[in-house]
């Protein structure tokens, strides 16, 4: 399978699932973002990839906006230069509108991967020949307030078909593009990682994670970043 024809499977598999309070609202960027998520990939997807970077699920002004993991705006529009279209989810929280390209907005996170990224590779041509970048689940969960809500703190009774799904996803995903390494951004992607394909011919790691709720990442990420993708014989 290719990596457009399993996000599509994924993408039909999770949109059947439904989430509970206090879970409001569940944004599938791989269906509203799909033109935009699928001219990333056509472009910088093929062949096999050395490294994939592990991410766990899209943030409000990254991937929700882009259909691009960890897809801050000015990274995906400027760096990689794409411009494929994005629609609005089928409900819109209002506190989280979806406005694409023009989203003014900056992902933190997004910011500081992608941030590294150009300054080590230069261009994006040069990172995507070696890197490939997933998030675990491809849904963007929100509560009434508009707080962000993790895969991993909803219910076991709701965990068990996302997980089901999202696995079979990132064992595919693997699977088709060969890397040597998997390296979970953050804990809790290394931890799947390990789950769904440790018993494959992969080295699994993990390096810090860009949030702005870590005090380590806001020590300086990237240079952490990259001492750690050093050791694990990434760069």
């Amino acid at each position: 399978m290719s990596l457009l024809e399993i996000d599509r499977t994924l993408s039909d598999a999770v949109d059947g699932l439904t989430f509970g309070p206090p879970v409001t609202h569940v944004y599938n960027p791989l269906v509203y973002a799909r033109p935009l998520h699928k001219q990333w990939i056509e472009r910088y997807g093929q062949g096999p990839k050395e490294v994939v970077l592990l991410g766990m699920n899209p943030g409000p002004w990254g991937m929700a906006q882009t259909g691009v993991a960890f897809g801050e705006i000015a990274a995906v529009r400027d760096w990689m230069g794409l411009d494929g279209a994005v629609h609005k989810p089928g409900i819109e929280h209002p506190k989280r509108p979806v406005d694409g390209l023009s989203c003014t907005r900056s992902e933190v996170s997004g910011r500081r991967l992608w941030t590294w990224a150009a300054e080590r590779f230069g261009t994006a041509e040069a990172f995507f020949a070696r890197f490939w970048v997933l998030n675990y689940c491809p849904l963007s969960f929100m509560e009434e307030s508009g707080r962000n809500r993790t895969p991993d703190k909803l219910p076991a009774a709701e965990r068990a078909p996302l997980y089901a799904a999202c696995d079979g996803a990132l064992r595919a995903s693997v699977l088709h593009l060969q890397p040597r390494l998997v390296i979970g951004v953050g804990k809790f992607a290394e931890s799947m990682a390990k789950r769904v394909v440790g018993d494959l011919d992969v080295t699994i790691g993990t390096v810090l994670h860009p949030s702005p709720a870590s005090p380590a990442a806001n020590r300086g990420w990237a240079p952490q970043a990259e001492a750690q993708l050093l050791a694990l014989g990434a760069l």
